[in-house]
This record gives C-alpha cells, structure tokens and sequence, in this order.
C-alpha cells in the first residue's frame, strides 16, 4: 500500500503548493482540453489540487479523485464543499457525486476509493481527458513511472515533484549532511517500490519525451518566509528525523542541528526554499 499523509500535514502545506505551482502549464492544460474535460487526480487527498486547478480550467468539468485513504477522500469533499461556499457556488451532492455549480458551468466530483500503488493499468485512465497529480512522482518507483506513461495516450500533468534544489537561509555548516540523510530516506519504498525523489522530475521528462509526448516544465519551489513558523518547524523535525534514520552514527551532528535551526526558527532567522518542478506532457497530434 502506498504511503498516506495526515490531513493535519496536507492542510499545512496547502498554501504553499497554492503559491508554487505553475499557472502557466495549467493554461496550456487548459488550451488542449476538450469543452467538458474529465480529470483523474492520482493520491488526490484532500482535493487541494482540485481546488487550484478547476477555476483555471473555466469551463464544466467532471473530476475523479483517486485515494487509498477512504477518510481523506471524505475529507476532501468536506473542504470542496467549504470551499466552494466561500467562493459563492452553491453545492448539491446527487447520489455519491458531488456538484459544484459555478458561472462557467458545473463541476462534478466523485472519488474512488483506490491504492495508486497499484498497476497504473489498473486505474481508469483511459477513460478521462486528463490524468493529473501533485506531490506524487517524487514518491514512486522507475518501474512505475514508466508503466504509467506507457499507459497514458492522453495529457498528462504532475505538480509539485521534489527535485532536490533546496536551500536553507542562513547556511549553516551540516546542511549537506541534513541534505544527504533525507536523499537516502527519500529513496526508500513508499509502496511503489524504490522511490524516485528528487530524480523524479528529470526522469519523468526523458520517459514522456521518448514516448512521443512533448513536454513542458516549469520550477514550482516553495518559498517558506521566516514568518512561517509551523512550516518551518515541521521542515526542521521532519528533515532531521529522516536524516538520523537513514545516517544513525550521525545521529548527534544531526540533533545539534535540529536545535540551531529551530531556535532560529523562534528568533524569525530561518526562511527555506524547497525546490520543486512542475510537469505537464502532451500527447503530439
């Protein structure tokens, strides 16, 4: 089963991927769909891709969100639903959809209850305009990835995949070894097999652009200011809890990192940049 991620974590991170991920490849998505598209979002969790990219779309518009977690899909329709209110669409759920109605037109979401881990086969791709994910490729396999463009014939756009260009400001002399821990953790098995981490984004576009898929790539990095304290401690922790898990005799060296970086996070000394690559590949005519 791939790994799944609180909602508590998904709800914290949201703003940022909010701010990092590239308009201008959701345009071009948006130029090649068809007056009604159907999108299938892969790991979905609680929608926060749905809620970016569907006013960028402009137009009806039916979405599939996929999820081994049944209770963040739940949770996902919770927030569509808060969401939508707030921006004034009114809300019916007929049967187990969900409609959103809005001036450009409804927007329908259902959701399916399936682990992406899974033979990418397997998914109902074929049967949607568009496949779609976000903070997911940085997470799978080779093997799987590749299944999964072999696949598609259809367009393809992945969001916010890891790549590795992170930057902590100010520098301080163990953020290599920080940085070397937390590669080694990234590429451990999280359901898919050997995950890609950040070789994701480089490793995706040399497969869709062997398949005959033209592919478009923008930076989608998050920005994480020093006022950004909740951000930034969880950074802190989780960067230096995968670091001592994969680097155990540096386990001291890591801790006393941990403890500079965080009392500069009290201080307001501390900002971050994580960096990421956004994806999208278009099937040529």
């Amino acid at each position: 089963m791939s790994e799944t991620f609180s909602a508590d974590w998904l709800s914290l991170r949201e703003p940022f991927d909010r701010a990092a991920r590239s308009p201008r490849l959701a345009a071009a998505l948006a130029e090649v769909l068809p007056t009604r598209p159907r999108l299938i979002d892969l790991g979905a969790g609680t929608g926060s891709l749905f809620r970016w990219l569907a006013p960028r779309l402009a137009r009806p518009q039916a979405w599939t969100l996929v999820d081994a977690d049944a209770d963040l899909l739940d949770e996902a329709f919770l927030r569509i639903a808060t969401w939508a209110e707030g921006q004034g669409y009114r809300v019916t759920t007929p049967g187990r959809a969900m409609l959103v109605h809005t001036p450009q037109g409804a927007w329908r979401v259902e959701a399916l209850a399936r682990d992406v881990a899974t033979d990418p086969q397997r998914l109902p791709l074929r049967e949607h305009d568009a496949v779609v994910c976000s903070a997911l490729l940085d997470l799978v396999s080779a093997h799987w990835l590749e299944m999964l463009s072999f696949a598609l014939d259809s367009p393809f756009a992945a969001f916010l995949s890891v790549d590795g260009r992170d930057a902590w400001l100010p520098r301080d002399a163990d953020d290599r070894l920080i940085a070397r821990g937390f590669a080694r953790d990234m590429g451990r098995d999280k359901g898919f097999g050997p995950a890609l981490g950040p070789r994701a984004p480089a490793r995706a576009r040399r497969l869709f652009a062997a398949r005959g898929f033209r592919v478009l790539a923008a930076p989608s990095d998050w920005i994480i200011p020093r006022v950004g304290h909740a951000m930034l401690t969880t950074m802190v922790t989780g960067h230096a809890t995968a670091a001592a898990a994969a680097l155990p005799a540096f386990a001291d060296r890591i801790d006393a990192w941990r403890e500079r970086r965080l009392t500069q996070i009290a201080r307001g000394r501390l900002a971050l940049r994580i960096g990421h690559h956004d994806l999208l590949a278009l099937p040529r005519s």
